[in-house]
């Protein structure tokens, strides 16, 4: 049946104070997180390396960049515009010639339809040179993964984590590729869609969680040992890492629902951005090797409404002095993107695998097992299914 929306309403009306408590409790430890924010930055630099200083790894952030001109965190841009003509010239004049680079995946879990498993995997690219003449490159890879690679029935992770592992090793490997292509480049910006820090893989098993690693620490080697800029680009975020750090620092009590982005968005316009840190967050980090300690990370106000979006990039880009630079080609990419990279969007468009592409690939398969003599059988739904499609 059905969702009953009356149901909804009236169990949400009879535990909304249980709501408005959770509420008030967590108003009142985030104002003490943001006034011990500002207080933050009002500190001489060497007063707060000496307080950070007292401090293992493991705690959240350590500052980079100077706090002059900030204010609650907040360093602001001042981009005001009257039209979005107006803002587009703004990007052209920051963007042209200047090429952007971003990858996505998209995958066909193996299922029941099938006798034995299969699964597709399938990574899609974007590359915008941001020219005049509106030219631009695209195209996709993939793989079919085997049963033997899916190691279906063995003891350890399931089939579907080997599928979402390939197609990250698949698109690493193309990011790092696109990196080695043009090294030394000072007209190129590498998207990666989500945090250069795997703290996901922590849930995962030993052999599983390395393979990931593997993967972070091939891509962030490419990027220094190259010199191509990286950023990795987290939309939607609820990292705790400057939270962290004003709670040991000062204190406070350890509050779980205060993340990040909320500390800092109610200071915030578009384009403002917080001061650069370095990210020392417990977990995975500690076995990042050299790169341990080699991942910055600031929040950028990409839309009127909403968090700010976490921007992460290796140490050597602000020690190159690329910071501001890089910066504005991202919020370029928003623009162009109304709210979110055009670059990022694109590349998952190219991606995306469709319900018919789902009903290709069997059809291909199953055409290819009766061809190859291939004991390859499919359930009846799916027959129907392709012989209907």
């Amino acid at each position: 049946m059905p969702l009953k929306p009356s149901q909804v309403r009236d169990i949400l009306d009879a535990k909304r104070e249980q709501f408005n408590a959770f509420d008030r409790e967590t108003w009142q430890f985030l104002q003490q997180y943001q006034a011990a924010l500002a207080e933050l930055m009002k500190l001489p630099p060497a007063k707060l390396e000496s307080m950070l200083d007292d401090f293992p790894f493991e705690m959240g952030a350590r500052s980079l960049e100077p706090f002059d001109g900030a204010s609650n965190g907040v360093l602001p841009c001042k981009l005001v515009w009257q039209s979005r003509e107006q803002s587009l010239n703004w990007v052209r004049d920051r963007l042209i010639g200047i090429s952007t680079f971003a990858v996505d995946g998209s995958q066909i879990y193996p299922g029941k339809d099938l006798s034995i498993p299969v699964a597709l995997v399938q990574i899609g690219w974007f590359e915008n040179p941001h020219l005049p003449s509106g030219s631009y490159n695209k195209d996709i890879a993939l793989d079919v993964m085997t049963p033997s690679e899916l190691q279906v029935g063995n003891s350890g992770e399931p089939a579907d984590r080997k599928v979402n592992l390939r197609r990250f090793q698949m698109e690493t490997e193309r990011l790092i590729q696109y990196i080695q292509e043009h090294p030394n480049s000072n007209d190129c910006l590498v998207f990666f869609d989500g945090s250069l820090v795997g703290t996901f893989a922590d849930a995962f098993d030993r052999d599983l969680r390395q393979k990931y690693l593997d993967c972070f620490l091939e891509l962030l080697r490419a990027s220094e040992k190259c010199r191509v800029p990286l950023v990795g680009y987290v939309d939607t975020t609820y990292a705790r890492d400057l939270t962290v750090m004003l709670q040991k620092l000062y204190k406070l009590p350890e509050v779980g629902a205060i993340h990040d982005a909320q500390l800092v968005n109610p200071f915030m316009e578009w384009g403002d951005r917080t001061p650069l840190f370095l990210c020392q967050r417990f977990g995975i980090l500690s076995d990042y090797q050299e790169q341990r300690d080699k991942i910055a990370f600031t929040y950028l106000k990409t839309t009127r409404e909403g968090y700010p979006t976490r921007i992460e990039m290796p140490l050597w880009m602000y020690e190159a002095g690329l910071l501001e630079r890089v910066m504005d080609w991202v919020r370029g990419e928003v623009i162009i993107g109304s709210g979110y990279p055009y670059v990022i969007e694109t590349a998952d468009q190219t991606a995306v695998l469709q319900a018919e592409d789902r009903q290709t690939f069997f059809r291909i398969l199953q055409d290819w097992a009766e061809a190859a003599q291939l004991n390859l059988r499919f359930s009846r739904k799916m027959v129907s299914k392709v012989r209907r499609r």
